[in-house]
């Protein structure tokens, strides 16, 4: 099997034949992947565009670069959504990362009743800061196209909020609550081929009676994963591999 190349993040591709890749992603190319000319890369501007290039010669700090092809890829349709409960540490990083590798293209943080945690002042600057850059380095880890969206954090008014705008008539998409108590299991419900899904994870103290009735009043239905409790880190990534198995982004 042929190793695909190494990709790194540009703010814009290169409209021109040549190109140089310097800054923090030029030293990682030259520095700590040690890519030497000949080598093959692609530039990404995260949101499809993609330039594969080769590497003309090389700098301490910089690649110099021929751009050999560009390409737009598609949005990934459907588009998959993820409301994250808060939790602590590197749990939260954890679930950001694996869900950026298995496609997600929005995780919204959520202050839940019960997180561990909460994001107040600079410390939630600071925690959202390392969500964005987790999914940064994920997403050019599985050389995706295009970089998820991490959006400022919710509250459940706003999650609801949420829900109702990606349920509406005119609206073609899904919203799930996992949650152990359902009787449904999530792989016995249609997904839309468009549209968006949107899958609502608690936190390790689970959902309250509050959230869960709110949730299912703005249109949302709760479902259930299996028969084993999966810690928050874990359950939003093998939700999105449950449903993206069953839609053209898997299929």
């Amino acid at each position: 099997m042929t190793a695909t190349p190494p990709v790194f993040l540009v703010d814009a591709l290169p409209d021109g034949p040549a190109y140089v890749l310097a800054g923090p992603e030029g030293h990682h190319a030259a520095t700590v992947r040690r890519l030497r000319p000949g080598e093959t890369v692609q530039l990404s501007d995260g949101t499809g565009g993609v330039a594969t290039c080769t590497v003309t010669s090389a700098a301490a700090d910089s690649l110099a670069l021929a751009v050999v092809e560009r390409t737009v890829a598609p949005r990934p349709q459907p588009r998959l959504v993820v409301v994250q409960a808060l939790a602590k540490g590197d749990r939260a990083e954890l679930a950001v990362e694996l869900m950026t590798e298995l496609g997600v293209d929005q995780i919204v943080p959520w202050e839940a009743a019960r997180s561990v945690v909460q994001w107040q002042g600079e410390r939630g600057e600071r925690a959202l800061a390392r969500w964005r850059s987790t999914a940064r380095s994920a997403a050019k880890q599985s050389r995706r196209p295009f970089l998820p969206d991490i959006a400022e954090p919710h509250t459940t008014r706003a999650v609801c909020g949420l829900i109702g705008s990606l349920v509406a008539p005119a609206a073609p998409g899904i919203a799930l609550v996992l949650h152990a108590g359902a009787g449904t299991p999530i792989g016995s419900l249609p997904v839309p081929a468009t549209g968006s899904v949107l899958v609502v994870v608690g936190p390790e103290g689970g959902l309250t009676e509050g959230e869960l009735t709110a949730f299912r009043a703005a249109g949302a239905r709760p479902v259930r994963l299996g028969p084993d409790i999966l810690r928050t880190s874990t359950a939003g990534a093998a939700a999105l591999a449950a449903l993206a198995a069953r839609t053209p982004r898997w299929g």
